[in-house]
């Protein structure tokens, strides 16, 4: 045999040779680099940073593990994890994948921002996976064909995209804002696990930050699974135990350090101090189970400092609880458990206030709810600053017949009207949104259309977990007129929050004490006459909205509207707002054009 056929003989055996066993986290430091455009510490992959996650990317390519759970905060590498793991089923264990995320807009944003850069910078990946391109149908942006196995990222909002061929991996993202049902076929990720029955190997991914506690998805999975957490141990006494918000020590001079006490020897240690004992950091379960499942928070990040944590948590609590809730979820990793099922009406009863004026002080915008009834419509005009702080100014009721033109005659002369500060400056009420889905709906569209110009707008609720506020705007109705769709539980959500808010500033809420503007002990039982419950629904977790008994709720319906009118309108240039209001002057963009009745539109409009 000469030298050449010898060399040609080696290249051979190394081709048909056995590939090295590998874990995810080896195949990752093996091949995966980072780049400036997609992460803080580019280079080559450096597990040392961050050492948790070597655990965390191992068991999925345990083969005695099927389902793998991450329930987390941000900012601990979670995206790059599913990256390498996304990697290592393409170039070593090709296989059919579903990458999943909430809505088919995030897929595809995320595919282009994250997946196609990871395969285009990783040199395995990139002979395996060909360059997008529209007219191939074997790699768009939202599919991935290679040898021996494709990736399909998809949203969970669609149906269609949830049957289909079988997969053997199923990566979930951020599980916790999937909608309820994909359509009308049931729970997207209980639907997507159905693709994989037909393999004995398969792997079932979760991930996410968590959300209310009793209807969240991701904590339902890992409280069934092993429920392990980050452990290291104390620099002194070396006990093994996690590193948690509660313990920490906030600094009370310039330029002291946070601390955290370790539960044991009570010492106070530093960050430096605890991050550099994550090298001999270990996961530990608390029960067993099939699935793996991990759980770690913000102080665990090597990309985030103790002081920005604590600052964040200070802003946090400043800006009322619905902010507080998106910190305990993004930052802790942990559930929102909720304090109390809804706002409390004798608290709001009691802290009204003295207006003075029919516009106090702090008033920027005006907007107008309005519902209604089939003898009455009521109404509450809600003076608006920035930051969603708000001012109840008048809750009304129209009553007559609204078969007759004269009594929306009169809706239109209400709230053509205009508001008065103490030093005779006015506001007009600058939107206005109307429900349309009682018994007049027809005549809700002529009345929007007629006063189209004058910002009216019809809207109809739509209840159901997932739907965001101003879910959808179409004028297919007989009037043409523009017909916003609103979800309302998640208006309700941010309202219920900001009722908490406890002091005066972002999110809270002000009533007056004034008798004749209709805020009495009986709109503040509507305002308050639901609350929610997590409940199992067909075994998924929701957030479930029930109405008190023996009360009307119109006040909390017509607040919504109240602030779907705001939304609709944002955002706002509150700055300019400010400036026309101190110049005490009635300030129109616009000249009115004078009505029948001879009422004048005055004052500011935006």
């Amino acid at each position: 045999m000469d030298r050449h056929t010898g060399a040609l003989f080696r290249e051979l055996l190394q081709l048909i040779a056995p590939r090295e066993m590998l874990t995810v986290s080896e195949w990752t430091e093996e091949n995966r680099v980072l780049f400036s455009d997609t992460s803080s510490m580019p280079g080559k992959w450096d597990l040392t940073w961050a050492p948790y996650q070597k655990d965390m990317m191992d068991a999925v390519s345990d083969p005695d593990v099927e389902e793998v759970v991450f329930m987390t905060s941000a900012q601990i590498g979670k995206t790059e994890i599913l990256l390498n793991i996304l990697g290592y089923y393409i170039d070593y264990e090709p296989s059919p994948m579903i990458y999943m995320l909430p809505t088919t807009l995030l897929a595809e944003a995320y595919s282009k921002d994250r997946i196609g850069p990871m395969i285009m910078n990783t040199p395995v990946l990139r002979v395996r996976v060909r360059e997008a391109k529209s007219r191939d149908s074997n790699n768009t942006i939202r599919h991935k064909k290679f040898v021996g196995g494709q990736l399909s990222i998809i949203g969970a909002n669609s149906a269609a995209e949830l049957s289909g061929r079988p997969v053997r991996i199923v990566l979930c993202d951020e599980v916790d804002r999937f909608p309820a049902s994909a359509g009308k076929e049931g729970d997207p990720f209980e639907l997507v696990k159905k693709r994989t029955a037909t393999f004995r190997n398969r792997k079932i991914i979760a991930v996410s930050t968590p959300t209310v506690k009793g209807a969240s998805k991701i904590e339902d999975l890992y409280n069934k699974s092993t429920m392990e957490q980050w452990m290291v141990p104390c620099p002194r006494c070396g006990h093994m135990q996690i590193i948690e918000f509660p313990r920490l020590k906030f600094p009370k001079e310039p330029g002291e350090k946070p601390t955290m006490r370790c539960e044991f020897c009570e010492e106070h240690f530093t960050e430096r101090d605890w991050k550099n004992q994550f090298v001999y950091g270990e996961w530990r379960g608390r029960q067993q189970s099939k699935s793996r499942g991990f759980h770690i928070n913000e102080l665990c990040s090597p990309w985030r400092s103790w002081d920005d944590v604590i600052e964040d948590f200070k802003e946090a609590r400043k800006k009322g609880e619905e902010v507080f809730k998106v910190w305990i979820n993004t930052s802790l990793g942990e559930t929102w458990e909720e304090r109390g099922d809804s706002a409390d009406e004798d608290s709001l009863n009691k802290r009204r206030e003295v207006y003075g004026a029919p516009l106090p002080k702090g008033v920027l915008l005006l907007t107008a709810g309005i519902d209604v009834q089939d003898d009455r419509f009521e109404i509450e005009v809600v003076g608006w600053n920035r930051d969603y702080e708000s001012w109840g100014i008048e809750y009304k009721k129209i009553f007559g017949d609204l078969d007759k033109p004269e009594v929306w005659k009169r809706l239109d002369e209400y709230i053509d009207g205009a508001f008065q500060f103490e030093d005779g400056t006015r506001l007009n009420i600058a939107i206005a949104c109307i429900d349309s889905g009682g018994h007049f709906t027809t005549e809700v569209y002529k009345f929007c259309k007629k006063l189209r110009r004058r910002n009216i707008y019809a809207i109809k609720g739509r209840g159901g977990d997932g739907l965001p506020f101003l879910y959808s705007v179409s004028k297919n109705n007989s009037e043409k007129v523009a017909l916003y769709i609103l979800g309302v539980d998640a208006g309700k959500e941010s309202l219920l929050s900001r009722l908490k808010t406890a002091e005066p500033g972002p999110g809270f809420c002000h009533f007056p004490k004034e008798t004749d503007r209709g805020y009495d002990f009986t709109y503040f039982q509507g305002l308050t006459g639901e609350y929610r419950v997590p409940k199992m629904v067909k075994g998924v977790p929701k957030l479930v909205w029930v109405k008190k008994q023996g009360v009307r709720n119109e006040p909390l319906d017509i607040r919504n509207y109240a602030t779907a009118a705001l939304e609709i309108i944002s955002p706002v240039n509150w700055g300019a707002l400010e400036g026309k209001l101190a110049k005490g002057i009635n300030y129109l963009e616009k000249a009115p054009a004078k009505r029948k009745t001879g009422v004048v539109n005055k004052g500011v409009q935006i």
